[in-house]
């Protein structure tokens, strides 16, 4: 019988850690061949979107799909999961906390495979619905995080924001970028993050606007990167300004793009010395919400927590 889990189920169930633990299991797995992936859609609304994207997980025995729809009032995320044998349905899990976590915990990943091991400081510019876990699991990922400097152009969102994670504010968009670590998480249509106050080896997870007419980094960033990779090829050139814009200008190009699965099966090294700038653009998979629904399945059926229905 399938299962129901709320989100303050999942809330309860599933930590930072275990959040960037799963999501490496799953980049693993993408790494192996084992993972088929249906890059995003959008369907317009007469005020907002409808999206759905699917992932198929053969080293999980699971498929499925996340739903949502966003209007000026707010969003409201799903996720299914259906077992790959039998087509059977496993769980409806209420997908927002979900999505938080499994976008923190890629950062977390990259972090983990891409920063300098040395790395003590993130800044975080962006202080919206998805910072928290941002700073969550990329301090999961990478233990030595001493320091975490934030910034957004709302004082109050940001001392809520410095309260909550216990980041210090900081007073401009530079404070943050010029972090060991750097995390976008932002709506921006223009680049809040901007390449010349990047420190020698520092590294950048650029995980807010997944929307082409968007965009988190100047050119310069990816002028001054070493390395560049994303999530998912296919899903960047329909999703990523920050990647499509300067390829058009010939600042990039494709063929300089990686997959973050490359460096993390061990196909390619990713960063090479201290002092490589290196980019991670993240959109968001659907693998990665089967990867994270199936971990709050076991662990709810581990705790006995959820509705079957």
């Amino acid at each position: 019988m399938p299962l129901y889990l709320t989100e303050a189920d999942v809330d309860g169930l599933i930590t930072p850690a275990a959040a960037v633990d799963a999501i490496e299991a799953c980049f693993r797995r993408m790494a192996a061949g084992e993972v088929e992936i249906a890059p995003r859609r959008r369907l317009r609304l007469r005020e907002g979107a409808l999206a759905d994207m699917a992932a198929a997980d053969g080293g999980l025995g699971l498929a499925g799909g996340k739903l949502y729809a966003a209007t000026p009032n707010g969003a409201t995320f799903v996720v299914c999961l259906f077992d790959s044998e039998s087509s059977e349905l496993v769980a409806v899990i209420e997908a927002d906390r979900l999505g938080q976590l499994r976008t923190g915990a890629a950062s977390g990943v990259a972090a983990r495979h891409l920063a300098r091991r040395d790395a003590t400081t993130l800044g975080v510019i962006g202080c919206g619905h998805q910072a928290e876990t941002q700073v969550a699991c990329i301090r999961a990922a990478v233990p030595g995080i001493e320091r975490v400097v934030a910034y957004c152009r709302t004082p109050e969102k940001l001392a809520e924001f410095c309260g909550l994670t216990g980041a210090e504010p900081g007073e401009s968009h530079r404070d943050a970028g010029t972090q060991q670590i750097v995390a976008t998480i932002t709506n921006s249509r223009d680049p809040v993050l901007r390449g010349e106050w990047l420190v020698p080896g520092a590294f950048v997870a650029a995980a807010g606007a997944n929307v082409v007419s968007r965009r988190e980094l100047d050119n310069t960033v990816l002028e001054r990167a070493s390395f560049v990779c994303c999530d998912l090829l296919a899903q960047a050139t329909l999703e990523s300004g920050d990647l499509v814009e300067p390829v058009e200008a010939g600042v990039l190009d494709w063929l300089e793009v990686h997959e973050l699965h490359e460096v993390v099966g061990g196909e390619l090294p990713g960063r090479q010395s201290d002092e490589d700038i290196v980019v991670f653009k993240s959109n968001g998979l659907a693998a990665w919400d089967v990867a994270l629904g199936a971990e709050a399945v076991r662990l709810a059926r581990e705790q006995v927590v959820g509705v079957t229905l």
